[in-house]
């Protein structure tokens, strides 16, 4: 068994969800085996009762926010997404890696999507606050 290079304990430490989102980035090849011909395998993975029961541990331990940061609570369907990518190999072999809150985190789908297409453009952004008179130029 391989050990894993990124863990929840050091992603929890950085400060910004920017920097959540660097640490956890990497750019996938469509057709890689976890994303492609053999997704099936996956589909059979996250339908079983444990991993239903694991994912809603990972929600509640992450708040329902993304990336697990307070203030960036995810309104819609969470994911959980899986910090060292996780191979056929480990489905078949039901590797403990597979649901070990170390290797796991609460993400939106678009930040899901960023971190596998290493693309930022795809992440969530803040809504800014609104104060009164702040679209008209002429007044403060």
């Amino acid at each position: 068994m391989t050990k894993m290079s990124r863990n929840y304990s050091e992603l929890i430490r950085i400060p910004t969800f920017e920097e959540r989102f660097d640490y956890l980035k990497f750019s996938a090849r469509i057709g890689e085996k976890t994303f492609g011909y053999e997704r099936y395998l996956n589909q059979m993975f996250y339908g079983t009762p444990e991993w239903r029961a694991f994912r809603r541990e990972v929600i509640i331990r992450d708040n329902g926010c993304d990336l697990g940061l307070e203030g960036y609570e995810i309104p819609d369907r969470i994911e959980v997404h899986h910090i060292n990518p996780i191979t056929i190999e480990m489905i078949e072999n039901n590797d403990p890696r597979l649901m070990d809150l170390e290797n796991v985190i609460c993400t939106s789908s678009r930040t899901h999507k960023a971190i596998h297409y290493g693309d930022k453009d795809l992440l969530p952004k803040l809504l800014v606050e609104r104060r009164p008179n702040d679209t008209c130029p002429w007044r403060d």
